[in-house]
């Protein structure tokens, strides 16, 4: 059996130059970074300006109270991949006691209970006085006129404005004031504008300034990180979470982040953690981030056949999913804040008695490894399904959603009524594999919801490869629209990341003060013979990696190239704790486009996984620069579903 051929048709193509690339989730942000290197800013340069301007076109996926994850190579330093952390812990006052007496069971998926201290305009800033060469008010001036000017409004604002349209004005009045002006959703195409948080922009140039004509680059912009800290930015997010809001629980708290958290922030670097793969060097976060969960599953497939690391058939489709649910449980149970025994996860002796693991039938259980000469850490508690007493059904704009829920059967008196009247079968069992796909029968019982497998965003990406051989990957995310209240003098409101925290005791993630929330951000770079060659993301929470997995298969093993790979039918699995709330898994559970085929589909169902389609182009919003050393030719290629990412470059 050989490697599936790519298709012949691709949506977009390969671009190839010697100049520099840049690819992000929405153009004008590829656009704005791109004329960066066009004026002869470098990568960073043109990655910071890039990011600012996300903040503003991209605020339902992204914004200033997020965070930052990011790796990059310098041409000084090629075989020397770094990240760039711009997480935020947990405030001082984020006690697991302090949520577990306001009567939560779980980290709320919205309101400022779920915000970790702002981490990443600081991180931004620490890459943009460290590596740039750009004034701070030259990179800040693309983001400040489309906050201050307007920008055309993408589809996707619109529709999540719409969906979050009575949260704000019911409870949220501060978020219906700014997105949705005179009292109405706006519509795609129409001119946002930000004044406040252009305001914000223009007082980190200023404080830089003040410093005088002879303060150097560096020292202006440090001077805008203490700004950001230490001034108007801070104080008015310690003021504005005192008065309790409406949280995704459907009860009102105040939030615990103070001043003095953000003052005592600083964002900062670490080197990266790689593994070997069929002769290229992979790079990622550490266990802190789920970025070693996709090194783990590259240690499981090493060795094996390249017909099962072929993602669009049935050997490889399910072999990567298993490998995929193994990597997953380990990131439940080791990965967090502490001393992740990360030389024993991604060890060959590991991954190979964890490999045998691998059988013909699906897994429907979370079975992390043993390490030898370590206490396990609890796992947390395994729902299916979870609302909150306090609501009747579930609210909006929550969570990170990615794909819409499994599709459920009308209710009826037991499982057999219910596929009978739906025409549905029940779902698979060890003994009896479904003809088709299913949900877990005792969940048949549930309000009918159409599986669409709709992709609705929830992050951001942008990558950047100068013509020096500059790289940088980056994925920020959190204090989107619908996280939490705006505070109207900012323009902008704080992330929702505590939520990846566990308030189960005990475990590997347990919320804890001062301490990184397990993050999903997760870029990655790659390298071969010291040199980088790629720079890799995607936006996705838990699919993050999964999504960048299939890119790496086919383009290492398969040999594709970025936009073919990147354009092939995608899959990913459900079958494991999701990172956000309410914190549920799909035992089994695979999410698949259609394109992978009726003939792969049928057999994964087969084989006892709980599939769901997810339509043709759905799934993955994967973005990529690349450079080859030899020849100092560099490409770019961007995902074309949802028509909103895009590639440029010469």
């Amino acid at each position: 059996m050989t490697y599936t051929t790519p298709d012949e048709f691709v949506t977009r193509p390969d671009l190839r130059g010697t100049f520099g690339m840049t690819s992000s989730t929405h153009w004008l942000a590829t656009a704005s970074a791109q004329s960066v290197l066009e004026r002869g800013g470098n990568a960073f340069d043109a990655a910071v300006a890039g990011a600012f301007v996300l903040h503003v076109v991209e605020p339902h996926l992204n914004g200033p109270g997020g965070d930052l994850t990011a790796i990059y190579a310098t041409a000084e330093a090629p075989d020397a991949p770094t990240v760039l952390v711009g997480q935020g812990p947990a405030p001082a006052g984020a006690t697991r006691e302090h949520y577990l007496a306001e009567g939560l069971e779980l980290v709320p998926g919205s309101g400022a209970l779920a915000a970790a201290v702002p981490g990443a305009v600081d991180a931004w800033l620490k890459l943009l006085a460290e590596h740039g060469t750009w004034s701070l008010a030259d990179v800040l001036a693309y983001a400040i006129g489309y906050a201050r000017d307007g920008h055309p409004i993408v589809a996707r604002v619109a529709s999540t404005i719409e969906t979050v349209a009575d949260l704000f004005t019911e409870h949220w009045p501060t978020s219906a004031a700014q997105w949705m002006p005179g009292g109405e959703v706006p519509r795609e195409g129409d001119l946002l504008t930000n004044p406040a948080y252009a305001a914000v922009l223009d007082e980190l140039v200023a404080a830089g300034e003040a410093l005088g004509p002879d303060a150097s680059r560096e020292a202006k912009i440090e001077e805008a990180r203490v700004e950001w800290g230490s001034g108007h930015v801070a104080q008015a997010i310690d003021a504005f979470v005192r008065t309790p809001h409406r949280h995704s629980s459907g009860t009102d708290h105040a939030g615990v982040v103070t001043a003095a958290d953000l003052a005592a922030f600083r964002a900062t670097t670490e080197p990266a953690t790689t593994i070997e793969f069929r002769g290229h060097t992979v790079a990622k976060t550490g266990a802190w981030g789920q970025g070693p969960a996709l090194l783990q599953v590259l240690a499981l497939l090493e060795p094996l056949d390249d017909a099962l690391l072929d993602p669009s058939t049935a050997d490889g489709a399910h072999t990567i999913v298993e490998a995929q649910k193994l990597a997953m449980a380990d990131r439940e149970a080791w990965y967090g804040p502490g001393d992740v025994p990360l030389d024993v996860l991604l060890s060959a002796d590991y991954a190979g008695r964890r490999r045998a693991l691998i059988g013909e039938r699906a897994s429907h259980e979370l079975r992390p490894g043993d390490v030898p000469g370590r206490e396990p850490f609890a796992l947390p508690t395994m729902r299916t399904e979870y609302l909150p007493p306090a609501l009747s059904e579930a609210p909006a704009g929550v969570g990170e959603p990615t794909v819409a829920a499994p599709g459920r059967a009308p209710v009826r008196a037991d499982a057999a009524d219910a596929a009978d009247a739906a025409d549905a079968p029940v779902a698979p069992t060890e003994d009896a594999p479904a003809t088709a796909t299913a949900p877990p029968a005792d969940r048949l019982a549930e309000p009918f919801t159409e599986p669409t497998g709709e992709t609705r965003g929830d992050t951001c990406h942008l990558d950047v490869v100068d013509r020096w051989g500059n790289v940088v990957s980056a994925t920020p995310s959190g204090g989107w629209l619908q996280s939490s209240p705006t505070i109207p003098e900012l323009g902008f409101c704080l992330g929702s990341r505590l939520q990846m925290s566990w308030l189960d005791e005990g475990t590997a993630s347990t919320l804890a003060p001062g301490t990184r929330p397990r993050t999903t951000l997760t870029p990655t770079l790659v390298l071969k013979d010291g040199e980088s060659v790629v720079a890799l993301g995607s936006p996705g929470g838990d699919q993050q990696d999964q999504w960048q997995l299939l890119y790496l298969l086919r383009t290492i093993v398969g040999g594709y190239t970025p936009q073919q790979a990147i354009d092939a039918p995608a899959l990913h699995t459900t079958s494991f704790p999701g990172s956000f709330w309410p914190r549920t898994w799909e035992p089994g559970g695979v999410v698949v486009e259609d394109r992978l085929g009726d003939d792969v589909i049928d057999a994964l169902v087969a084989r006892g996984h709980v599939v769901t389609r997810a339509g043709g182009w759905s799934l993955g919003r994967l973005s990529s620069v690349s450079r080859d050393p030899e020849t100092g030719v560099l490409s770019a290629a961007a995902n074309p579903r949802g028509a909103q990412a895009y590639a440029a470059g010469r």
